[in-house]
């Protein structure tokens, strides 16, 4: 039996590879290929860089609040001469993982360094950015992106704001002429939420940032005064567009400042490694996340690859850390595996992912392997 191993990261324990290493030791006796995904958030830019054979390049860039921290990107060489692709993640310069240790501030927290990325990257002459923008720590709505990129800010006097986004709600103009020629710029982005509202960017997300509830108002006030200000001043208007909300509104800042396009950052990684031919040539498909919920019908990875399972006529077996609402998945995967259950809690899971889904996936292996024996 082919069985290609195709999960995403489980997040704070293992990444993709790691868990294809485990499922795929327990199979070890058919033929296995671990083929790790992405949606847009962490893992993306190794994944699309690594498949289209690029480099890492190194970087020091600000981080989300202020200090100096270590970054880089993809870059992929173009075979006919020309300028190339970059592969960011903008967690790696403005991500809730640089943060650890110390206190989350969405007042200071900025996207500055994936501006800087972005203008590393175009320095390389790249003809296009992919830029992957999960696991954000920042609530800006690209402002800080924008302001590394060239774009100014003026008090009602005419005087020049440089904190940014401290000061967003001191800003009566912006000047968005961006000096640079930017490539074209297309965004991964695992979210479909808008800017402002209670789908919005400050009300879905602002809580694991580090807004807390007595400033929510004020936060979402924020972002709208600036989604004000770049609408007036650039005559355009994307608050509302899907993924607007994305990475705290860096989503907006993208699309208004950058013209990027947004689009599924599972699809755009399932046609970079051509997911669909690799998995046409197998007999079973396992994948799987950290968490799965009615959220993994929302553009996340393993719903993606069962989607793509499904159309292909492949069996799919979702296995997971956890799950939440069982009942919403049944319809899209033959069989779906929680590493916490009845007798396993939450913590020991976390503690010890190896072994726990090693023990797992052995318990139910002949189940699966009847999906396709």
């Amino acid at each position: 039996m082919r069985i290609l191993i195709a999960p995403d990261k489980f997040k704070g324990t293992m990444r993709g590879s790691e868990v294809g290493e485990v499922i795929g030791n327990v199979f070890g006796d058919h033929e296995c290929r671990i083929f790790p995904v992405a949606d847009g958030g962490e893992g993306t830019a190794e994944i699309i860089g690594n498949a289209l054979g690029g480099a890492w390049v190194k970087s020091q860039v600000r981080g989300p609040l202020g200090d100096m921290v270590n970054a880089g990107f993809f870059l992929v060489c173009d075979d006919c001469g020309g300028g190339g692709t970059a592969v960011i993640e903008m967690n790696s310069a403005s991500g809730l993982g640089l943060i650890q240790g110390k206190k989350l501030d969405p007042w200071v927290a900025s996207t500055h360094g994936t501006g800087e990325l972005i203008i590393e990257a175009r320095n390389f002459g790249v003809d296009r950015i992919i830029l992957g923008i999960g696991g954000s720590a920042t609530n800006d709505g690209g402002a800080g992106m924008g302001q590394a990129l060239g774009v100014r800010f003026f008090n009602d006097e005419g005087l020049e704001i440089s904190e940014i986004p401290e000061r967003l709600m001191e800003v009566d103009q912006i000047f968005p002429e961006i000096r640079l020629d930017l490539p074209e710029i297309i965004v991964a982005c695992d979210v479909r939420n808008s800017l402002l509202g209670e789908d919005g960017a400050t009300r879905v997300y602002g809580e694991q940032k580090g807004i807390i509830q007595k400033d929510m108002e004020r936060q979402e006030a924020r972002l709208l005064r600036f989604a004000d200000l770049v609408e007036s001043e650039m005559g355009n208007a994307f608050r509302d567009e899907p993924g607007a909300g994305a990475a705290g509104g860096l989503g907006f800042g993208l699309m208004s400042f950058c013209e990027a396009e947004l689009r599924s950052g599972f699809d755009l990684v399932a046609e970079s490694i051509d997911l669909e031919g690799v998995m046409a040539s197998y007999d079973l498909i396992i994948t799987g996340e950290g968490c799965m919920d009615s959220q993994s019908l929302m553009g996340k990875a393993p719903y993606g690859v069962a989607k793509m399972a499904r159309k292909l006529g492949k069996p799919v077996v979702a296995i997971c850390g956890c799950v939440h609402g069982a009942e919403a998945l049944e319809n899209d995967f033959d069989i779906v595996l929680s590493m916490v259950d009845e007798k396993t809690d939450m913590q020991h899971s976390m503690s010890n992912p190896r072994e726990v889904l090693k023990n797992k996936v052995d318990s139910c292996r002949q189940m699966i392997e009847q999906l396709v024996l």
